[in-house]
């Protein structure tokens, strides 16, 4: 089974589009095969340090914008297992030609397609069908001390997101803006 590897308009930002193997008893899908050239050419030899899934109950939500700060920066490859998602990343890496960019992607559970985000972005999303599920794979651990994030309403950013946002953290909600 073969990925397909989209280029995005920021340099290092992937949407990799899969095909589903289908038969009588149901499908299969590969998340992630480090043999594969499609992989070994985005997630490179990175560790896979942790793999988590987020539930998320209603439509409007939103989680973001996250980030680790150095060095315990953190790639990423996310695929909606059920429903559907909006999600977004910007580039903050400051020498990048596209810093303060950002771009979206639909994860859709029927789409078979996922996002891989390198180190220095930040990364959010919103919820467009209720009880959508997410799967991440990290690269790196998780460090409270070095969790960051930005404002998902950021004024310089002008993220347009599809929905009105209609829940959000507290932590999510006073987040700083991009300076």
């Amino acid at each position: 089974m073969k990925h397909e590897i989209i280029f995005t308009p920021i340099k290092d930002l992937y949407e990799l589009k899969g095909e589903k193997f289908s038969d009588n008893r149901g499908e299969f899908f590969n998340i992630f095969r480090i043999q594969e050239k499609e992989f070994k050419n985005v997630w490179g030899k990175r560790d896979i340090a942790q793999i988590n899934i987020s539930k998320n109950k209603k439509v409007g939500t939103i989680r973001g914008l996250h980030y680790q700060n150095q060095p315990y920066e953190e790639a990423k490859i996310i695929r909606c297992l059920k429903g559907k998602v909006w999600d977004v990343a910007v580039d903050l890496r400051k020498t990048s030609k596209t810093y303060g960019k950002w771009h979206s992607v639909v994860l859709d559970s029927t789409m078979d397609n996922s996002f891989f985000i390198p180190e220095g972005f930040a990364h959010g999303f919103q919820v467009l069908e209720a009880n959508s599920e997410l799967l991440y794979i990290h690269s790196s651990k998780w460090i409270s001390s070095s969790e960051k994030g930005i404002r998902w309403n950021d004024k310089k950013l002008l993220i347009e997101w599809p929905l009105p946002c209609s829940e959000i953290s507290i932590k999510d909600a006073n987040l700083p803006e991009l300076k």
